[in-house]
C-alpha cells in the first residue's frame, strides 16, 4: 500500500482552510529532550505554533530533541523565555487564553471544554508539572479523562491528545 500525504486524501477537505490552528504551547520545565521533540512533532502534525519553552526546558539545536522531532523543530516556530510567568502574560497580552494541563480537582473535563482562541496550552515539569505561580495565572485548568489507576499520561502523550481535541474543536467552529 502506498503512503500518501493526508492533504491528498477525500478525508482532508473537512480542514480545508485551516491553515494554523491558533494554538501556542508553552512547556514550563520539561527535562526530557525527547518529550520536548515529541512536543515540536505534535505541534508540526497539527500546524499549531509558537512552542514556548521555558525553564530548564532544552531548545533546537540538540540532538536529543531532533531524535523525536525529526525535523519538526526546523519547521514549528519557537519561542525562548527564561521565565515562565512573562512569557505567559506575553501571551493573554497577545489574547490567547492561558489553560493549564493539569490533574487538580477544580479543572474542567477535556470534552466539556469550551476553549476560546487562540489558547495557550501549559504544560510542566513531568513529575512535578506547573509551579504554583504559573498554575495562578492560568485562565483555567483542564483535565484529561483518567480511568486507569495511574492517574497521568506522558507529558508528550498529553499534548499529543489536547493538540488533536483542539483541531477537532476548532475544526467543528470553522464550519
Amino acid at each position: 500500500m502506498e503512503r500518501v500525504p493526508y492533504q491528498v486524501t477525500a478525508a482532508a477537505v473537512r480542514y480545508a482552510g485551516i491553515d494554523a490552528l491558533p494554538v501556542a504551547i508553552l512547556l514550563e520545565n520539561i527535562r526530557s529532550m525527547y518529550n520536548v521533540g515529541a512536543f515540536f512533532r505534535a505541534a508540526d502534525a497539527t500546524a499549531a505554533e509558537p512552542l514556548i519553552l521555558c525553564g530548564i526546558t532544552a531548545a533546537p539545536p540538540h540532538r536529543g530533541i531532533s531524535k523525536t522531532a525529526l525535523g519538526a523543530e526546523e519547521t514549528v516556530r519557537w519561542e525562548r523565555f527564561e521565565d515562565p510567568l512573562s512569557a505567559a502574560g506575553q501571551m493573554r497580552d497577545r489574547g490567547y487564553e492561558i489553560a493549564a494541563i493539569e490533574t487538580c480537582r477544580h479543572a474542567v473535563d477535556l470534552f466539556d471544554w469550551v476553549p476560546k482562541f487562540p489558547v495557550c496550552l501549559v504544560f510542566g515539569h513531568e513529575v512535578d508539572g506547573i509551579t504554583p505561580a504559573l498554575s495562578e495565572l492560568c485562565d483555567t485548568h483542564v483535565r484529561i479523562p483518567m480511568l486507569g489507576l495511574k492517574h497521568s499520561l506522558n507529558v508528550a502523550t498529553a499534548g499529543g491528545v489536547m493538540l488533536y481535541e483542539l483541531l477537532r474543536k476548532y475544526r467543528n467552529l470553522a464550519r
